[in-house]
């Protein structure tokens, strides 16, 4: 079987693979905060999907919120640490596998609730994804993401980002705002639940919304 072309953005995320694992969270408070406010969504029955995992810390984390978690990158390599952290802690209710949102391969089922954290402001259509998210949930699924609200930056820091980007030390990003974001949520067919920012990421923009039950 011919394998798969890998994405830029696969390569990218690749080749900082090792690096990114090595990295302490950045802001420990708003990552616990997040993972709270998440798990105040989540229940023990719940099979949940999570889109752009990384290196696995999040779904191990929550592993035991709920009844099983499938987690996808694009990275292969991010999926392989991921992997390799799970036997280590002897994790055996998630299941790394290297996926892009939408691929058929995280389709065979829909799942009660859908994480994105860190993911939204850097796939390629915002609204090709959102609606891959919409389709993978099941009627009342809810779906959590935290994302990069880049575009209430500052000019200076978008002409940093722009700048690393021309040297391989950044991603291709999405620039869009808070409301933008929730106005493309809903137009995918979403009921936005909740939004709001945690300790001193004012620009992380954590959303809660939901998939509608049938007929409503």
């Amino acid at each position: 079987m011919k394998a798969k072309k890998m994405t830029t953005s696969a390569v990218f995320w690749d080749r900082i693979a090792d690096k990114y694992s090595r990295q302490p969270v950045k802001n420990q408070t708003a990552y616990e905060q997040t993972l709270d406010a998440t798990r105040a969504h989540l229940g023990p029955s719940d099979h949940v999907l999570e889109l752009g995992c990384g290196t696995g810390s999040t779904a191990l984390t929550l592993a035991g919120d709920v009844a099983r978690i499938t987690a996808s990158d694009i990275s292969p390599r991010m999926i392989a640490i991921a992997e390799r952290k799970r036997a280590e802690a002897g994790v055996d209710n998630v299941e790394f596998m290297p996926a892009e949102v939408g691929e058929q391969v995280l389709n065979w089922q829909s799942y009660d609730a859908v994480l994105a954290f860190n993911l939204l402001h850097l796939v390629p259509d915002l609204d090709r994804t959102l609606s891959d998210i919409h389709a993978q949930l099941r009627p009342g699924g809810t779906f959590i993401s935290k994302s990069a609200c880049l575009g209430e930056m500052s000019f200076l820091i978008k002409g940093l980002v722009r700048g690393m980007q021309c040297f391989g030390r950044a991603p291709q990003v999405l620039y869009f705002n808070t409301k933008e974001l929730e106005d493309a949520m809903r137009w995918a067919g979403f009921e936005v639940l909740s939004s709001r920012t945690f300790d001193k990421a004012p620009t992380a923009r954590f959303i809660v919304a939901r998939k509608p039950l049938a007929g409503k």
